[in-house]
């Protein structure tokens, strides 16, 4: 008899782990063998446990999803990685698989798609839902999988952190805290995206950023 495939559960927020791990269970063939809140903890766990894949969030307090699926891939390169996030598919879907991630899916989906995308990315296959899918591939054929017209590309992983966290209201010091960067740090990723957003003010910054948080929950 074939040994159970064993799934690791990477999410900040408890009762999400309880139902992704509840639905993964439940599976036959599927056994979750660890659970993390945090990037740090999962990756020394996973090193040693070993999954044949691993579920993962993006927001993440400290290192975030993104960071995590580039440095556990460099230790363990064929584990495969779906990301199952809150965050907006077209922003986020094209930066997970850049970093190695095989699948993306929204969390309001989850319960619903979790074990079929699942034996998807095990069996080699990529996961996307059927309107990012569509839309990469044009793009791709388009020629113009380098371009976006989403200024919010241009942003780097952690400066499109910071921008969500400014949006939500947080102060500087708080997406320091957040984060685990020094309030410097801070202040010089918002600094890049006031230049890369062609922003002039921190208010603006500040108004650009509540807007898109606002659109991005709706």
């Amino acid at each position: 008899m074939a040994a159970n495939k064993k799934i690791y559960i990477v999410d900040d927020h408890p009762l999400m782990r309880k139902g992704l791990a509840m639905t993964i269970d439940k599976e036959m063939g599927f056994e979750v063998c660890g659970q993390a809140e945090s990037a740090e903890k999962a990756l020394s766990d996973m090193i040693s446990l070993k999954p044949d894949a691993a579920v993962v969030d993006i927001s993440l307090p400290g290192m975030n999803g993104i960071e995590l699926i580039k440095n556990i891939l460099h230790q363990l390169p064929e584990l495969k990685v779906l990301v199952v996030s809150r965050h907006d598919e077209e922003l986020y879907a094209e930066r997970a698989l850049r970093a190695g991630a095989k699948g993306y899916l929204m969390k309001l989906e989850a319960t619903d798609i979790l074990i079929s995308a699942l034996h998807q990315i095990l069996k080699g296959n990529i996961y996307l839902s059927d309107k990012i899918g569509t839309k990469m591939l044009m793009k791709m054929a388009s020629g113009n999988s380098a371009k976006s017209d989403n200024p919010l590309d241009l942003l780097s992983d952690r400066e499109l952190e910071v921008f969500e966290l400014t949006g939500k209201g947080l102060s500087t010091k708080e997406i320091g805290k957040k984060l685990h960067i020094s309030v410097k740090t801070v202040e010089s990723h918002r600094a890049n995206i006031k230049d890369k957003l062609h922003l002039e003010t921190a208010n603006e910054l500040m108004r650009h950023a509540v807007k898109w948080v606002e659109e991005s929950s709706k």
